[in-house]
């Protein structure tokens, strides 16, 4: 591996995925400390313009030909949110090492299965909570570290600008990861009580605005306010302690950090203030995202878990979950007001429910007696047959077929093409007890791309489905199914291979050609390929 100029550090070979809005200057620093190798982006003209500044790199339009890649060794996902649970999850089966912009995805549910995944295949997964690396946090640790601030009393945070307004998640989770991992490692633990509110002015159930109150068994108490309705920017956190106060302004182009050494006395019982002129604190040290990008390559070259790891970026979604769960309750005394129904391009029974929000694509059909619940995604042309339960958080793609009488629990995620034969069963705990919750401890199931799941069968949750697999009618999956692998029995074991038409192959000497369309296939070592 090559290393940067003035450097100990063996660079990894990084492919940016995500070149714009933020992601841009994720090109731009790994380009400039030497680990650039590659920018993924659908979009073709913003992928041009690398071709002057980038010279050398690789540009492509193709997510699956940077993971097949085996000279890359490490991704940068820089895309919008709901795009990350799928790809980081991705990357990591590919063998990649993952950093990742906050926040890790939209889920603490799929979050906790990225981290156990990442652990499990031995990744580096890191999260992009980029104030940990910046010069002034660095300097406020060390502060409280020290005592130079005394007790910690109340921390405040606040995160306003007018735009960038997003639709695909609302401000909490877009503007306030920053600010939570900030407060959660400076107040040094988590909070036991969380209040939340939210103001939605633009679109409709979306909060513009929320509000974010948290106390610690520490005694210390935080507020975080973020607003991207907001006349102009301002980043600015607060630390109030028993010795002093400090404050770090992020938008000031100068003396970021400033301590104020204010002095509370009391005479005859009663507070007496001396107010003292604020210090500026020196600071040093390169841009926080050089800073942070550098420790992600080092935590690649050496094997080490990263500052912001997975488990650091897990326990700032379960407090942005918390405090949605706070924004959604309706104010006390009023009923929960239903969002306006948005203009239904898809077929529901009228015995059929949906709740909101819920992202059903164009030409799908939900039939009798079936529930979605709420924050399911689910693509174009998919058929969701009789007594169908799913469950929330579950993502389903494209031409999906779930026949009668199925349930797809929380932590399943199915993949375009999927057949869901009737009365198959999805499972998401290994131990359950009616007296116990698993919640905490649902197992993720993914079911890839052509897959066919027969009727009866069962899908032991924490295992794979590989492509284009087939697995027979009343078998019981138990550990992951390679790809186009037939696989029936109790527990389930392979029986043959499928062609991606659904006819089962005959292999001579490692190779195959389909008696019906005529696909042709190889196996190398027990893995199954189709040939171009």
């Amino acid at each position: 591996m090559p290393k940067a100029a003035g450097s100990n550090v063996d660079m990894p070979r990084v492919a940016v995925i995500g070149a714009g809005y933020w992601g841009k200057n994720i090109v731009r620093t790994l380009h400039g400390i030497g680990a650039l190798e590659a920018v993924c982006d659908p979009d073709e003209r913003l992928l041009h313009s690398y071709m002057k500044t980038c010279q050398g790199t690789r540009l492509t339009q193709d997510y699956g030909e940077v993971l097949a890649d085996k000279s890359i060794g490490a991704v940068a996902i820089a895309t919008p949110a709901a795009m990350h649970a799928d790809m980081v999850r991705k990357a990591i089966e590919a063998g990649k090492d993952v950093f990742v912009e906050k926040p890790l995805c939209l889920s603490a549910e799929e979050g906790r299965g990225l981290v156990k995944l990442a652990k499990d295949k031995g990744r580096v997964l890191m999260v992009g909570h980029l104030l940990h690396y910046h010069p002034a946090v660095i300097k406020l640790k060390e502060l409280i570290g020290d005592g130079e601030l005394g007790k910690i009393h109340y921390i405040y945070s606040t995160r306003l600008n007018l735009g960038k307004i997003r639709s695909e998640e609302n401000v909490l989770w877009s503007f306030a990861p920053h600010d939570v991992s900030v407060v959660l490692a400076l107040a040094g633990g988590m909070p036991d009580c969380i209040s939340a509110s939210a103001g939605c002015f633009l679109q409709g159930g979306l909060a513009d605005t929320a509000a974010v109150s948290m106390s610690f068994k520490s005694g210390v108490k935080s507020n975080i306010f973020v607003s991207w309705l907001h006349p102009y920017k301002e980043q600015r956190l607060v630390v109030v302690g028993s010795k002093k106060m400090a404050v770090f302004s992020d938008t000031e182009p100068v003396d970021k950090l400033v301590v104020y050494p204010h002095e509370i006395g009391w005479k005859m019982g009663v507070p007496v203030l001396e107010k003292k002129d604020g210090e500026a604190v020196p600071l040093s040290g390169p841009e926080p995202l050089q800073a942070e990008l550098m420790h992600f390559l080092e935590c690649v070259r050496d094997r080490k878990a990263p500052l912001t790891d997975g488990e650091e970026g897990l326990r700032v979604l379960s407090v942005l979950a918390r405090c949605q769960t706070e924004m959604d309750r309706p104010p006390h005394g009023e009923k929960q007001a239903r969002p306006a129904a948005p203009e239904v391009k898809f077929f529901v029974h009228p015995t059929a429910l949906v709740d909101v929000p819920v992202k059903v694509g164009d030409g799908t059909s939900v039939w009798h007696f079936s529930h979605i619940m709420r924050d399911c995604e689910i693509g174009k042309n998919c058929n969701i047959g009789q007594n169908v339960v799913i469950s929330p958080g579950v993502k389903i793609g494209n031409c999906v077929k779930v026949q009668n009488n199925v349930s797809v629990y929380t932590g399943v995620t199915i993949e375009d093409g999927v057949f869901c034969g009737p009365s198959m069963v999805f499972t998401n705990v290994v131990n359950p007890r009616s007296h116990i919750s698993r919640r905490s401890e649902y197992m993720p199931t993914l079911v890839k791309q052509g897959a066919t799941i027969g009727a009866n069968s069962t899908v032991v949750c924490g295992h794979t489905i590989g492509k284009f697999a087939f697995v027979g009618a009343g078998a019981v999956v138990t550990k992951d199914v390679p790809d186009y692998a037939l696989v029936m029995g109790n527990p389930a074991s392979v029986r043959g291979h499928m062609c991606e038409c659904g006819v089962k192959l005959a292999f001579n000497k490692d190779k195959a050609s389909c008696e019906s369309c005529g696909a042709v296939y190889e196996m190398d070592g027990g893995t199954v390929r189709r040939n171009p």
